[in-house]
């Protein structure tokens, strides 16, 4: 093969066998990232669905008032807090689950609202999820792979790294299964947004 090839393949010496290298998916790492980024974007800001993920609270300014003179630093808080599995035991434990609320809460610092960070955060992420994408497929799939096949592995790989995992907070954090029903079809639709764009320019 030309020069193009051997950009594209690389030989694993012991077995024989071809695979592509990842640095060579760079455009379809890139622009499934690109394209993700944009569908998560019309997903939150124009579709109505996710709006009912969080509730308000009642008196939502009486409870900030009452919260906020305890000055609770950034960090994620559980009310009550066991310390452990002894402390889940503890008689006076017990009776303050009985008589609750049981809150899990994240408090946000003052930045919260400056989404900057958290859209380059998010990028990041989205790109990570594309060179693990790039790394089952290509293991999997020689040069050449029909569009079919591609969009298979890459969709699935995807798929798993954008929802499976969510499915943790309703099972021991009691997330609503709704928003978790809700993301994880989010993660359904990057999954196929990635395999599409992984299948189109796939090495041939």
């Amino acid at each position: 093969m030309g020069g193009a090839g051997r950009d594209v393949r690389r030989t694993a010496p012991l077995m024989g066998v071809t695979m592509i290298s990842i640095p060579s998916l760079w455009l379809p790492i890139l622009l499934s990232s690109v394209v993700v980024f944009f569908a998560s974007w019309l997903i939150h800001m124009l579709l109505p669905y996710h709006r009912t993920d969080f509730a308000r609270v009642p008196s939502e300014d009486d409870v900030q008032d009452a919260l906020r003179k305890y000055n609770i630093p950034p960090g994620d808080y559980m009310v009550p807090h066991a310390g452990g599995p002894e402390g889940m035991k503890n008689p006076d434990f017990q009776a303050k689950i009985k008589k609750g609320p049981v809150v899990v809460m994240t408090v946000f610092g003052p930045a919260a609202m400056n989404m900057g960070s958290s859209l380059v955060q998010w990028f990041v992420y989205l790109l990570v999820v594309g060179v693990l994408v790039s790394y089952i497929t290509s293991r999997a799939l020689p040069v050449g792979a029909p569009y079919l096949e591609v969009f298979r592995f890459a969709g699935c790989t995807a798929f798993i790294a954008y929802s499976i995992a969510l499915w943790q907070d309703s099972i021991w954090y009691r997330r609503k299964w709704s928003t978790t029903v809700k993301n994880t079809f989010d993660g359904l639709v990057y999954g196929l947004l990635t395999a599409g764009i992984f299948g189109w320019l796939w090495p041939k």
